[in-house]
């Protein structure tokens, strides 16, 4: 069922944690959107690489030495904006 809901298509950082040595290059290239954990572990954020980001996203996934960061596309609902016409009574 649609219920009113639209979709729209987002990137999403993601890390594959057992593929990754702690080499913190996602991290140095893309500080807005990755964060390193105490023993040097990527924590990538769970929103959607924002457009300014994104060739920054596409680097550090190509940097990466064991190809462990990646691009995923996920679909997210969302309520479509009611547009309110304008009132011909004055």
């Amino acid at each position: 069922m649609d219920h009113g809901h639209e979709t729209v298509s987002e990137l999403q950082l993601r890390v594959d944690p057992v593929a990754c040595d702690a080499f913190g290059y996602c991290a140095e290239l893309l500080p807005e959107l990755v964060t390193l954990d105490e023993w040097g572990y990527p924590i990538v954020s769970d929103r959607a690489v924002p457009p300014a980001l994104l060739e920054l996203a596409r680097r550090a996934v190509a940097e990466c030495p064991r190809r462990a960061l990646s691009l995923e596309v996920r679909q997210r609902a969302v309520k479509p904006k009611r547009v309110r016409l304008a009132s011909s009574r004055r």
